[in-house]
């Protein structure tokens, strides 16, 4: 909604810097369902299955424990770099930020925030119309132990088809740096810059339309079975 509203020139190049509101398992928009998903575990941990409108892999989100950020940009921004290159280029200002308060942060091609333990976050894209929404998700808490419980990571496809998840070590920011997750937010929204504002009402409004009409829907979920 955010990209359209960038790319339709109702609002200006933004980042958006948000918290999840509940637990959720995030799949990629060309990833099964059944592949990715064990849903035994899901359903005993109170994880609700979703489908993004980006690629990449499944990511474990969780209220109060996990932040996103989200960049609706022109194109011509990364004009002339690879898509990997490109992913690098917009992660960039979190490294440096994460680097000057003494996290060891690094950046792993194609799409991962790592320090020398793994994985601190991990970063999706889709363009349209000209404009690019790069959209990063971290643990800021988490219990690594749940990650295989609920993601089917290196187990055999129950299904030919859809981009599987890659095994990797998370390693969420709390071990580096011992803030709460609202000091985390903070620090993003410094190292960003520009003028803060909450999105409209009429934003808010046309984003619950868009989730009942398409993207909370199990048409959308599970469109790839």
């Amino acid at each position: 909604m955010l990209l359209d509203a960038v790319a339709a020139g109702r609002r200006g190049p933004s980042l958006r810097i948000w918290v999840w509101s509940g637990r959720a398992l995030v799949i990629g928009s060309h990833q099964s369902v059944a592949n990715e998903v064990d849903s035994i575990a899901a359903a005993e941990l109170g994880f609700e299955v979703v489908r993004r409108m980006s690629g990449g892999g499944t990511m474990v989100c969780e209220e109060g424990r996990t932040f996103t950020y989200s960049l609706y940009l022109p194109d011509r921004l990364v004009a002339g770099m690879t898509f990997v290159e490109s992913f690098a280029y917009l992660d960039a200002w979190v490294v440096q930020a994460l680097r000057a308060r003494g996290v060891p942060a690094g950046y792993r091609p194609i799409n991962d925030l790592v320090s020398p333990e793994g994985k601190i976050a991990g970063a999706a894209q889709t363009r349209r119309r000209g404009h690019v929404l790069h959209h990063t998700t971290g643990a800021h808490e988490i219990d690594p132990a749940i990650v295989p419980r609920l993601i089917r990571i290196g187990r055999p496809p129950l299904v030919e088809r859809g981009v599987r998840s890659a095994e990797k070590r998370v390693t969420p920011l709390r071990d580096y740096l011992d803030v709460p997750l609202p000091e985390v937010l903070e620090l993003l929204a410094e190292a960003a810059g520009g003028r803060r504002e909450s999105a409209a009402e009429s934003e808010l409004a046309a984003a619950r339309v868009l989730a009942e009409r398409k993207y909370a829907t199990p048409e959308w979920t599970y469109r790839l079975p």
